[in-house]
């Protein structure tokens, strides 16, 4: 007897932060790690997860993703109770925690959870130093995106 293999969906973006991109300019990525339990990790090879209104804090010297929703899966987690909108830790270098904790301070900064991601049999958080865009760099975002939405559709029936 034949098994299926069922397709991998460990390759790839699990969750971007779109809103992020929108609202902020961004400077500085970084990558890190997550401390996650098991039916996160379940959930999260389901794609069941958003990153909207996540931001990351620092708190005493240690970094935390907040507002990151991870929905729990029915099947995986029956006996556990489980909080979707739990604070996780962060996990990066020494060198990269005090650079983000002097940047975010002193230049006004701030730090954004910009995307969720596989990389290998980890689980990726890309984080950005960003700084807040105001409305007219928001309207120059929009007349470059549909200028350039509007000449691929020019070349294309040229």
């Amino acid at each position: 007897m034949s098994k299926v293999k069922k397709k991998s969906s460990s390759t790839g973006t699990i969750a971007l932060n779109k809103r992020a991109k929108y609202d902020y300019f961004v400077d500085q990525k970084f990558e890190a790690g997550l401390v996650l339990s098991g039916w996160e990790v379940k959930s999260l090879r389901e794609g069941k997860a958003q990153l909207v209104d996540s931001f990351v804090i620092i708190h005493q010297n240690e970094a935390w993703l907040v507002g990151a929703r991870i929905t729990p899966l029915l099947s995986a987690s029956t006996h556990v109770v489980c909080e979707p909108m739990r604070q996780r830790k962060l996990l990066l270098n020494r060198k990269e925690l005090d650079k983000i904790i002097q940047i975010t301070e002193q230049k006004g900064k701030t730090c954004a959870a910009m995307a969720l991601y596989w990389k290998g049999n980890k689980i990726k958080c890309e984080v950005a130093l960003v700084t807040g865009k105001k409305d007219h760099d928001k309207r120059d975002t929009e007349r470059d995106r549909d200028w350039s939405r509007d000449k691929e559709r020019l070349m294309k029936h040229a």
